[in-house]
């Protein structure tokens, strides 16, 4: 996701958005940690990024409510 498409989400999808992409990333760990090699490895990397900048985006609209 770009920094355009997350900053026109509302608060409630940024929530949903980041709850699918945890248990995107819960799955892919798991197969990493048992072994399985996973279709796309820099997938993980990917997700943990979009998440942060998820979060970040979160805080922003917490501190611009105050």
């Amino acid at each position: 996701m770009k920094k355009k498409e997350i900053s026109k989400l509302s608060n409630e999808d940024l929530e949903k958005k980041a709850s699918e992409l945890k248990l995107e990333l819960m799955t892919l760990q798991g197969q990493a940690a048992t072994g399985t090699p996973p279709k796309n490895p820099g997938r993980i990397k990917q997700i943990k990024r979009i998440l942060a900048k998820l979060n970040t985006k979160q805080a922003q609209k917490l501190e611009e409510k105050k």
